[in-house]
């Protein structure tokens, strides 16, 4: 049995983990930290347990298709419960809307909203559906190799409608005139890492994997996911080194001879960096073996970084749901903020989570567990007086456009932000989503999965093929591993 080491135990590192033990590599998954995950992990404390990182559960489709390849169902390590509705935005003081569940329910809300749209909602969400079923069946598990990929008849007989050379913003407003409509169908790019005029409209098929295929939430909180991962990846064998960050890549000519941890060579004979691309490329292989250069990290657009905190409450919050969206401020100027010219925002816009609402499990009986997430510029300097001002901003809107003050009733409190980002995962630019989805770096315009100086290392997640998100990530390290075993194949074929 070949020996593969995967840095990083994210869902990229997992999914290629298991792939490869499937097909008989003897893995081992080398983690920084102490427990699995990643940007998935959790905390628990008082009482409390937290998701640190992902808190929508879209696409399920992709999860299905996972665990499915090694004869399990997501249903047999967590239960899926969707949420309706499935979020709420405040657009004001005196207007907010619950976005509902179920195609029906939402013709009629844009319709109450603007009259004549449920029939432009119909259209968009019949091409959402192309995109969705030709974007993520035949692009996402693309490996972004070669420019010929993208030459399969179907997406060249497809192009126009794949709307890739549109933005998202013109590609809405031909539908849609009314600006709440307009926010409320650009929100799912905003995490893409460029602002929706300069999205290609392909990624509206997000609008069509949140308003037809719904928002799920995994009860007891998303790490069960991760949870599910590990079995899965126990099961077939892969072993697991925590606390175990990999300090170095010893190559030889084009080969990856060993890792370092903790001070010990471990020789492999391949390595999967599920870790932080620039990271891995940039400080833990010879300069002579990188592919790409520093300048060039520095030219990449990366999607944003946040603020978090995670906060535990000593009493029921008021008209909040689960998932809840505060678009009461300028969406563009914010995006500006963060892509155009890079700084902590005048008048942000954020995003608060209460999965308590859903799930009693994750907070004491009477408790909330709340989780306040706003999106900003990467490479920032933080520290913890500018976090203190923004938390205040955050609390002061939830109070003012909710009407329920709990600030007081706060007995546990923990922000995260860049350097925690940087600390725990190396992240480049202290960035929290990875590399921004734009029209120059979509599919082979991405870093490659492969380093043609070091044959037998091969990168995935979300700073490589697809991109971005939970389930991207979880493609990405099935596409790595389907390339590690063709390139593997090809050797022994060469080797007689």
């Amino acid at each position: 049995m070949k020996k593969v080491a995967v840095i990083g135990s994210g869902f990229a590192g997992l999914a290629a983990a298991s792939c490869l033990a499937k097909n008989k590599y003897d893995v081992t998954v080398f983690e920084k930290n102490a427990s699995a995950g990643g940007r998935a992990r959790k905390f628990e404390t008082d009482g409390f347990v937290f998701d640190m990182g992902p808190s929508w559960y879209w696409m399920p489709d992709v999860f299905e298709k996972y665990f499915a390849l090694f004869g399990k169902t997501p249903a047999d390590y967590y239960e899926l419960k969707r949420l309706d509705p499935s979020y709420r935005v405040f657009f004001s003081e005196t207007d907010h809307k619950d976005i509902p569940a179920g195609e029906k329910a939402l013709l009629d809300f844009f319709e109450s909203i603007e009259k004549g749209s449920s029939v432009h909602l119909t259209q968009f969400l019949k091409e959402g559906k192309y995109k969705y079923e030709i974007g993520v069946n035949k692009l996402v598990y693309k490996p972004g190799l070669s420019i010929l990929e993208l030459a399969d008849l179907e997406l060249l007989k497809g192009a126009f409608k794949l709307h890739v050379f549109e933005s998202v913003t013109a590609y809405v407003k031909k539908y849609f005139k009314d600006p709440r409509l307009i926010q409320l169908l650009e929100f799912p790019v905003l995490f893409l890492g460029a602002p929706a005029d300069k999205t290609p409209a392909l990624y509206t098929l997000m609008n069509y994997a949140d308003m037809a295929l719904g928002t799920w939430y995994p009860m007891d909180g998303m790490h069960k996911i991760v949870e599910g991962m590990v079995k899965v990846a126990e099961d077939l064998g892969v072993k697991f080194a925590f606390n175990s960050e990999v300090e170095k890549i010893n190559v030889s000519g084009t080969k990856a001879q060993s890792i370092v941890v903790n001070g010990i060579q471990h020789e492999f004979d391949y390595v999967v960096a599920g870790g932080d691309y620039h990271h891995i490329e940039q400080n833990l292989l010879p300069a002579t073996h990188r592919r790409y250069t520093e300048s060039y990290w520095q030219n990449r657009v990366m999607a944003p970084s946040s603020l978090i905190y995670y906060l535990g409450v000593c009493k029921k919050v008021k008209n909040l749901l689960h998932h809840n969206l505060f678009f009461d401020r300028d969406f563009g100027k914010h995006a500006k903020e963060i892509y155009t010219s890079p700084q902590w925002p005048t008048d942000p816009l954020f995003y608060v989570s209460v999965p308590s609402k859903t799930d009693p499990s994750v907070a004491p009986e009477g408790h909330e567990n709340i989780f306040l997430l706003m999106p900003v510029a990467p490479g920032l300097q933080d520290d913890e007086t500018t976090r203190e001002k923004y938390f205040n901003v955050m609390m002061d809107r939830i109070e003012k456009l909710t009407g329920d003050s709990w600030r007081q009733h706060i007995v546990f409190k923990r922000s995260y932000a860049h350097s925690d980002f940087v600390s725990d995962y190396h992240a480049f630019k202290g960035n929290a989503y990875g590399l921004a989805n734009t029209i120059l770096q979509t599919a082979n315009l991405k870093p490659s999965m492969i380093n043609k100086k070091v044959k037998n290392l091969f990168y995935t997640g979300q700073l490589t093929v697809p991109g971005p998100g939970v389930p991207p990530s979880l493609i990405s390290g099935q596409v790595v591993a389907s390339e590690l075993m063709k390139a593997d194949d090809q050797l022994a074929k060469q080797n007689g």
